[in-house]
């Protein structure tokens, strides 16, 4: 079932998303060679905890961190760990979500460390471009399939990887709830009403679609072939003025 938020919901979930745009603010202060993911997670649960809020992935599943940090190939759920330290050239997603007052934000965005290449940037900037895609589409009387459609004919022109066993979800009252939101099109026809909160998050790949889970710690997930992957999420509101990013700093 598909939860629509009220307007007192609305309100606690653009609180929540603010603390969550607080944290990437600070990560992109923060992120440079020679600091560890461990840092990076200690940063932003801080972050979290002074704004009073609970770091929604601590503990989620039995996950170990506030932050799921993930290097390069590392498509989603890197664990923070103080043996992690970036370098440059590398590309670090951090996806964060924080509980206020009941209510989830969630978002992740994928960073530079240092100089990147040329090819790396042009998927950085393409996955930034495909949720961007996405949330245009996030309005009353569209359907889910065309988010989808629009994240990936943006993918396809650039001819990246869409990674297929992950994607977008509801969000509010907990941090997974219906729907599903795939990064490629298939047919969905739900029909996007009022209140319907989305993390929308494309996951793209400089080489294939597939992707393996790390069986040592059974969480992180990495590109099949090794070749960089990045991450851009934002939790997302169809409004009667359209779509309304929950994941941003408020005035």
């Amino acid at each position: 079932m598909i939860n629509r938020k009220s307007k007192e919901e609305t309100k606690r979930m653009r609180h929540a998303g603010h603390i969550v745009a607080l944290v990437h603010q600070k990560m992109r202060e923060v992120i440079e060679p020679g600091i560890s993911t461990k840092e990076l997670d200690a940063i932003a649960e801080k972050i979290i905890k002074e704004n009073r809020a609970i770091p929604t992935f601590l503990g989620y599943n039995g996950f170990p961190a506030s932050i799921c940090a993930s290097i390069n190939e590392e498509v989603v759920h890197g664990i923070p760990s103080e043996k992690r330290i970036l370098k440059e050239g590398d590309i670090i997603s951090i996806d964060v979500g924080a509980t206020y007052g009941g209510l989830v934000g969630d978002g992740a965005w994928t960073y530079p460390v240092g100089k990147i290449s040329a090819d790396v940037q042009r998927l950085l900037a393409t996955t930034e471009e495909s949720l961007f895609a996405g949330i245009e589409q996030m309005r009353e009387g569209n359907v889910l399939d065309d988010v989808s459609a629009a994240i990936e004919r943006v993918a396809n022109r650039e001819k990246f990887g869409i990674v297929r066993q992950y994607g977008g979800h509801g969000v509010g009252h907990s941090m997974h709830e219906d729907p599903f939101l795939f990064n490629y099109s298939v047919g969905d026809k739900t029909h996007l009403k009022t209140g319907m909160a989305i993390a929308i998050e494309p996951m793209l790949n400089l080489g294939c679609d597939e992707v393996t889970v790390n069986e040592l710690d059974g969480w992180t997930v990495s590109t099949a072939d090794k070749k960089p992957s990045a991450h851009f999420e934002h939790s997302v509101m169809v409004t009667e003025d359209g779509p309304l990013i929950l994941t941003q700093l408020m005035p």
